[in-house]
């Protein structure tokens, strides 16, 4: 998996080993590539794979929402398009326009993907819409509120534990492994909502946020 940053001048490689399938082994390449670096890196490892039919393009993705096994191999859940919904304070916040759940096979237990049991498990997962009701933003911690984010000294700091963020179980194995949060989001649960507004000739914007805890599911 390859990562870049907007201005396209740091590239980096996310390595995820399917040998085991027991067990989800993933590693960041500690090199910090330029462009033309990572596809010199790619061509290579594209001919050094063309007999079992090289690289292959499967998507492109604006961050990971985590990882997930059931009885099969584990799925690997990306945000593959998004939408802007308003700007806090200078940063961006975006809701999730469409999401992709993509199985990382292992030979021996390749056949458990069409189990009934396993496709059972995977109609559960879908069932939650992640283009209603949940929105990220890769600068702010949308989880927390204002006057914490004031007060927060560390401001690189994205607070995965905290329980407004829906999918810390999920990223739990990566955070585990890489021991950062460069390549995944934190998603929140709740409503975003930011509109503009005219008092006495002077405009100003109003943002309502509600956000539900992973801790409380239910009907409100």
């Amino acid at each position: 998996m390859i990562g870049r940053n907007k201005s396209r001048t740091y590239w980096r490689v996310l390595k995820i080993d399917r040998l085991d399938p027991s067990e989800l082994n993933i590693r960041e390449d500690s090199t910090i590539y330029t462009e033309s670096e990572c596809s010199e890196l790619l061509r290579r490892v594209h001919e050094g794979n063309i007999s079992t039919g090289g690289l292959k393009f499967v998507t492109t993705c604006y961050g990971i929402v985590g990882f997930i096994k059931f009885l099969g191999p584990y799925y690997l859940l990306l945000i593959t398009k998004r939408r802007r919904i308003g700007v806090i304070c200078g940063h961006n916040v975006y809701a999730v326009l469409k999401s992709e759940m993509i199985p990382l096979p292992n030979s021996t237990v390749n056949s458990s993907i069409n189990d009934k049991n396993e496709i059972r498990y995977k109609k559960l997962l879908c069932s939650v819409d992640l283009t209603k009701d949940f929105f990220f933003s890769y600068s702010y911690h949308v989880m927390r509120s204002l006057q914490k984010n004031l007060c927060n000294n560390d401001p690189d700091q994205v607070l995965y534990e905290t329980m407004f963020v829906w999918n810390e179980f999920l990223t739990r194995g990566i955070r585990k492994h890489l021991k950062n949060t460069l390549w995944t989001v934190a998603l929140v649960y709740g409503f975003f909502k930011q509109t503009t507004l005219s008092v006495s000739g002077r405009d100003l914007k109003l943002t309502l946020i509600a956000r539900r805890s992973r801790h409380y599911a239910g009907t409100r």
